[in-house]
């Protein structure tokens, strides 16, 4: 699977670890950025792997900043991209199983590098049960994003 990944300046150093976990999966990934920890904005990178998906280069993204949540917001204003932040095993499997997230964040500086790699895993692992989610997920499609 190709897997974009992108972080600002706090997330450069659990962005490269899970990009590592990936690859070591067997993943091909597409680096998106920041490529040091050099002063960046994050919505920059969250876009990025939003835009990557949307146009067909990845299949699902991960984005880390410094909590996951300013970077999720960027990602989601890409159309198509359904990014969420996750801080345990519970939420990242449940944003795939409910919600058909194409995009997960996570916080370098809220969650450490075991349990981010055990989120990844778990939100790989998991699948969308579609059923009364469907229709929800069709919402949120439906609300819009960015076009060009």
């Amino acid at each position: 699977m190709r897997i974009a990944v992108g972080s600002d300046h706090a997330g450069f150093y659990l962005k490269e670890e899970l990009a590592e976990h990936l690859r070591g999966l067997g993943h091909d990934i597409v680096d998106c950025g920041a490529y040091s920890t050099d002063r960046v904005d994050y919505p920059d990178f969250g876009a990025a792997v939003g835009r990557s998906i949307r146009d067909g280069g990845a299949d699902l993204g991960l984005c880390v900043c410094g909590s996951g949540i300013g970077i999720a917001m960027a990602a989601n204003k890409i159309e198509g991209i359904r990014a969420a932040t996750v801080w345990d095993v519970t939420s990242a499997r449940l944003t795939r199983e409910h919600n058909d997230a194409n995009v997960i964040c996570i916080g370098e500086r809220l969650v450490g590098p075991q349990v981010a790699k055990d989120c990844v895993d778990a939100w790989l692992g998991a699948i969308f049960e579609g059923g009364r989610h469907e229709g929800r997920v069709a919402k949120i499609d439906g609300l819009g994003g960015e076009q060009a």
